[in-house]
C-alpha cells in the first residue's frame, strides 16, 4: 500500500521522477520517528521497472509477443509486492490504458489506494533524450510514441492523476501523499470481487457464466450484428464490441483467463454479478 503508476512516452523522465518519489516517501516516513506525523506507519518502498526485472528495452518491445511477456513480468512483480505494508512505484511506460486498468484492479482487489503520475513530455524532447541515452532503438521509440494512450483523469483507473512537466522543479509531493497515504481506499468493485470462496460449485458456475458471455459474443459476430452491442446472459450491462474489428476466440479466452485469475480466490456467489463484472472487464479491455 499504495500503488503509484508512472506513465509517459519512452525517455520522458519517468525513472528520474520515480527515484524522486521514492526519496520523498523515505524522508516523509522517516519523520514518524520524530513524532511529526502520527497518521502514518512504516512502509517498505519498491520501484518496479524494466531494470529491476532484467528486461532489455532493445528486446522487450520488439514484437507484440515480447511486449506481452514484459507486461506479464511487470504485473506479476506488482501482484507479488503490493500489500498494505508496501508502497509500489511502477516505473514503466504503462502506455496502454487497458494495462493501467488491470493495475488499478489489483490495487482495488486488496483495498489499497492508487494514483497515476503522468510525465508529460513533447515527443521531440523525448526523441532528443532517447538519442542521448540510447534507451530504445529509434524504430521502437517511434512505434511506442504512436501507440501511447495518454492518461485521462475522467476515468477511474487514471484518477487521481498528477501531471508533471519536464521543467517542473519537483513533484506535487504533498498532493500525492494525501492521495495515496492519507486517503482511504475505495472498496473492491464488481471486477475485483468481495468474499472468500465458500461454495464448492462456485468455480464451476463461474466458468459456465463467463463461457456463456463469450459464446454470446461469438454468436453475435456470426450473425453480423450491426449494433456491436450485445446483451450477454445474466448481465444488465451491454457489451460493446470494437467497431472496426472482429474479436477472436483466442483474445476472448486470454481476457477470460485474466478475469478468472483476478477473481479466483474470491466469490460473488451471485452469478449475475459475475456476468456483469466480466462484461465490464471486457468493455474496458476490448475497446482500449
Amino acid at each position: 500500500m499504495p500503488l503509484v503508476i508512472l506513465s509517459g512516452l519512452p525517455s520522458s523522465g519517468k525513472t528520474k521522477r520515480a527515484q524522486e518519489l521514492k526519496e520523498f516517501f523515505e524522508r516523509r516516513l522517516a519523520s514518524q520517528d520524530s513524532g511529526t506525523d502520527s497518521k502514518t506507519k512504516d512502509y517498505r518502498i519498491h520501484i518496479v521497472n524494466d531494470e529491476s526485472l532484467n528486461l532489455n528495452k532493445h528486446v522487450s518491445y520488439n514484437t507484440a509477443a515480447d511486449e506481452k511477456k514484459a507486461r506479464g513480468a511487470l504485473m506479476s512483480a506488482v501482484e507479488r509486492l503490493l500489500s498494505k505494508d508496501d508502497i509500489v512505484i511502477v516505473d514503466s511506460l504503462n502506455y496502454i490504458k487497458g494495462f493501467r486498468y488491470q493495475l488499478y484492479c489489483v490495487a482495488r482487489a486488496i483495498g489499497t489506494p492508487h494514483c497515476v503520475v503522468f510525465c508529460a513530455c513533447m515527443p521531440d524532447m523525448a526523441r532528443i533524450w532517447n538519442k542521448t541515452s540510447q534507451a530504445y532503438p529509434e524504430t521502437i521509440f517511434e512505434e511506442l510514441v504512436v501507440r501511447f494512450e495518454e492518461p485521462d483523469s475522467r476515468t477511474k483507473w487514471d484518477s487521481p492523476l498528477f501531471v508533471v512537466a519536464p521543467d517542473d522543479p519537483k513533484l506535487p509531493e504533498d498532493e500525492i501523499w494525501d492521495a495515496v497515504i492519507l486517503k482511504k481506499a475505495k472498496p473492491p468493485n464488481l471486477s475485483t470481487v468481495v468474499k472468500v470462496v465458500k461454495e464448492t460449485n462456485y468455480l464451476y458456475e463461474f466458468d459456465q457464466t463467463t463461457q456463456n458471455v463469450i459464446q454470446a459474443i461469438l454468436d453475435a459476430q456470426k450473425s453480423g450484428d450491426p449494433t456491436k452491442q450485445i446483451k450477454a446472459p445474466l448481465s444488465s450491462i451491454l457489451l460493446q464490441l470494437p467497431p472496426t474489428r472482429v474479436v477472436t476466440l483466442s483474445e476472448l479466452r486470454r481476457l477470460r483467463r485474466q478475469f478468472t485469475s483476478i477473481n479466483k480466490m474470491h466469490t460473488l456467489l451471485d452469478m449475475t454479478r459475475v456476468a456483469e463484472g466480466f462484461v465490464e472487464y471486457l468493455n474496458q479491455n476490448l475497446n482500449s
